[in-house]
């Protein structure tokens, strides 16, 4: 048998009792959540990752048409559409494993590699792509900064760029429409690294008058058993003094914060959140939600609010008494990674994750908002990420909303930028967010 093989028989035979919900039970303020189910070896499923061909693309439903804006990409991981039309791309690899501390871990790293993309190209680059006919594909490309650590936020305000590396918040002199590589940067601040940095994406928002930047930094661990000083200013969103560096923590119990964004409002920041693994394939689900100055969310103490976590020793019933419970569950094992506002909506790129013997997410879906709150099912916009043969042409990671209201898709393992638009007519083109969504 080859290793993959072993690894996978050795994980069916530790699977424990089956956590049956309702389908689509998962999905909303209030999700089915079943009793915790913890066997020694966690349930896992990961397709093998083969790549777009030539031709092939996800699919959309019908009056939608996606193109492919970009290809032959080392690991897209964000997205940052500019005033002028051009778009940046941040690709990147983190350049080290974290470590392996549970003879578990090495199964499932054996079995996650095969999720793996292309790996010959140059990643940890902003790239610049300009599509100066408008046709969905770019003409350009150039790289504006290479070697970088790590990085995944990216935001642009006033002349200046601001970059989420892995280690530290940059900042760069950028007017769109440059091609030119940038200067060396500004560091505003550290960001917690240390030698395991096991969430080590870093997302970016900037908040609405400019001053304040809204940086995610992931826990160091699934539940912590790595201790609480492995934890220290992880699982949050750090507030960031643009002017002196100052940082302040914003929320905290957030196991892996990504998709920063300010609402339809200007004023509430939102997020999407990864949550903990190995409590059943229908547990923890992944969420949306809203983010309080001063919040606590829970991990790892409790999850959606105040539902013990019966692996976390010692308790902390004071920090669970103020839980906060999210505002939408995504569905458990979705890996959200990316979110985007418009169109009465958000738009979210669900990455997939490992933790169930059947795929979640591998998808970009839509969650209408009324009243500046998330109401109804997500509606599937983008899917076929995932193959009739069952292996995986792709993983949408961050989406974005461009200048002309066409949603854009990151897709690390497929190494590509999708661009998707509505038309309600033959030859006529517009926004991503239209009807016939399903």
């Amino acid at each position: 048998m080859s290793r993959l093989a072993i690894a996978a028989a050795l994980l069916l035979a530790g699977c424990g009792a089956k956590q049956d919900i309702p389908p689509n039970s998962q999905f909303g303020p209030n999700p089915a959540l079943p009793e915790p189910s913890t066997p020694l070896l966690p349930e896992v499923k990961i397709p093998e990752v083969v790549g777009w061909g030539a031709n092939e693309a996800p699919l959309v439903p019908r009056a939608f048409a996606i193109t492919r804006l970009a290809g032959d990409l080392s690991s897209p991981r964000n997205l940052l559409p500019l005033p002028n039309g051009d778009v940046l791309v941040v690709t990147a690899k983190k350049s080290a494993q974290a470590p392996a501390d549970r003879p578990k871990d090495f199964i499932i790293r054996l079995l996650m590699g095969s999720a793996k993309g292309k790996e010959e190209a140059p990643s940890n680059q902003l790239i610049l792509l300009r599509d100066a006919d408008r046709d969905g594909r770019a003409e350009q490309r150039a790289v504006l900064i290479d070697k970088l650590n790590a990085p995944h936020g990216i935001a642009w305000r006033d002349g200046r760029l601001y970059i989420a590396a892995t280690d530290a918040l940059l900042a760069y002199d950028f007017v769109p429409g440059a091609a030119a590589r940038l200067g060396p940067p500004l560091t505003i601040t550290d960001l917690p690294e240390g030698r395991i940095n096991h969430h080590w994406t870093k997302d970016l928002a900037l908040g609405p008058d400019g001053t304040k930047a809204y940086v995610g930094v992931g826990s160091n661990s699934n539940a912590m058993e790595r201790g609480a000083e492995a934890e220290d200013g992880r699982a949050a969103i750090w507030e960031v003094d643009i002017a002196s560096g100052a940082k302040r923590l914003f929320a905290t119990g957030l196991r892996n914060p990504n998709g920063l964004t300010f609402g339809p409002d200007g004023r509430t920041l939102w997020t999407v959140v990864n949550e903990r693994d190995e409590l059943g394939p229908h547990l923890v689900p992944d969420y949306l939600t809203s983010v309080r100055d001063g919040g606590f969310y829970g991990w790892p103490y409790s999850y959606y609010g105040r539902h013990l976590d019966p692996r976390v020793m010692p308790q902390r019933p004071d920090l669970v008494a103020r839980a906060l419970k999210p505002d939408y569950a995504l569905g458990s094992h979705v890996a959200p990674l990316g979110l985007a506002f418009g169109r009465g909506g958000a738009f979210v790129g669900m990455r997939g994750s490992w933790n169930s013997g059947e795929l979640h997410g591998y998808r970009v879906v839509f969650i209408p908002f009324r009243g500046g709150r998330p109401a109804g099912n997500p509606r599937t916009l983008v899917a076929g990420f995932v193959g009739p043969d069952g292996k995986a042409r792709g993983r949408p990671v961050a989406v974005r909303i461009d200048r002309d209201g066409a949603l854009l898709i990151a897709d690390d393992v497929g190494g590509a930028v999708w661009r998707v638009t509505y038309s309600d007519s033959p030859g006529r083109s517009g926004s991503a967010a239209g009807p016939g969504m399903r």
